[in-house]
């Protein structure tokens, strides 16, 4: 839902909400920089008071005092008992040496500042390539891209083992399954199922130091293509692509739905879990930013609606199709069977 002009509580419009969008990139770099100091682990280890946290993190009392206040602002600290602590997601994500330790993916966005700086230029140039960043990823690139999104990626594969039951299956087609989670939690829980991840040559040899890392790889092979024009491994019954959808334009994502389509088994299913759009385009703002990083690149993705992707399915031939928050806000699960 698109935000409403700021009234400051007083029925007049005031400049309020835009000095808020206008300011708001001060707030992400205060949550960067906490992450890279390592602050909230350190306000986990009893670093409870301002000078606490200057001594154990090696900066001045001064700008701990600055930095403090930011932060209890934003509700990512929190006063209990006259000390300072953690809020609940912060102590859950951010606290390193935690499972859930989550701080590469908080800083996953940060390389991109300089060129979103640059967007209003970005916006005026041609859209000319359509695999955008990925098309001069090398392996160091997918190998750093991957370990900051890996954590998330494996808490994404974990609930959608829950949400899906893929008991009987017997090959997965994980398109564009950068480290492989999806396909890790799949072959973890159902132990008859075997999985492909394809995706671009770089990727595909990072994918199997994390195949390897969760010792699967006798069920999960990486094979290295592009799934948008090379031909798909065969044998497939089940097929997911996540979290890539605002990279591709709406006639590749047709495209490679239908050739998902063709690929899979008669009575196999397709799972795109993706950044859409609500139909009338005007949120989540999440999937929308998604599509709008796309013009960084010069790429031609875009976001896509959730009525649009449903379109792609039909297109295709699929039939018995849902449409299912998946993370709400965030992806959107859309599913469907192919007739057989």
């Amino acid at each position: 839902m698109a935000e409403t002009a700021g009234t400051a509580g007083t029925g007049r419009v005031d400049t309020v909400r835009l000095q808020m969008l206008a300011q708001a990139y001060q707030r992400s770099a205060a949550l960067f920089a906490a992450v890279e100091i390592d602050l909230f682990t350190a306000v986990e280890k009893g670093a409870g008071s301002v000078e606490a946290l200057a001594e154990a993190l090696g900066i001045s009392p001064r700008n701990a005092a600055r930095i403090v206040p930011v932060l209890l602002a934003l509700g990512l600290l929190e006063r209990r008992d006259g000390r300072l602590a953690n809020a609940a997601d912060v102590q859950r994500f951010l606290v390193r040496g935690e499972p859930s330790y989550a701080g590469p993916w908080m800083l996953f966005t940060k390389p991109r500042w300089t060129e979103w700086g640059r967007l209003a230029e970005h916006l005026k140039a041609q859209d000319t390539r359509p695999l955008g960043m990925y098309e001069s990823f090398t392996v160091d690139d997918a190998r750093k891209y991957h370990q900051a999104t890996y954590s998330v990626g494996m808490g994404a594969g974990r609930r959608f083992v829950r949400e899906v039951d893929l008991a009987g299956r017997k090959k997965l087609l994980d398109l564009g399954g950068g480290s492989g989670a999806y396909s890790i939690n799949a072959v973890q829980k159902w132990t008859g199922l075997r999985a492909v991840v394809f995706d671009l040559p770089p990727v595909a040899v990072v994918a199997r130091e994390f195949i390897q890392q969760n010792g699967v790889a006798d069920r999960v092979e990486a094979m290295a293509g592009d799934f948008t024009r090379d031909a798909f491994p065969p044998g497939c019954d089940v097929a997911v692509m996540a979290s890539n959808l605002p990279q591709y334009d709406a006639a590749i994502i047709a495209e490679v739905i239908a050739r998902t389509f063709a690929a899979l088994a008669p009575g196999g299913e397709m799972h795109l879990i993706g950044e859409m759009l609500d139909d009338d385009g005007a949120g989540p703002i999440g999937p929308a930013l998604w599509g709008l990083s796309e013009a960084l690149f010069h790429s031609t993705g875009r976001a896509h609606t959730e009525a649009e992707c449903l379109g792609y399915f039909r297109a295709a031939g699929f039939v018995d199709l849902t449409v299912k928050p998946f993370i709400p806000g965030v992806l959107t699960r859309v599913t469907g069977r192919k007739p057989g």
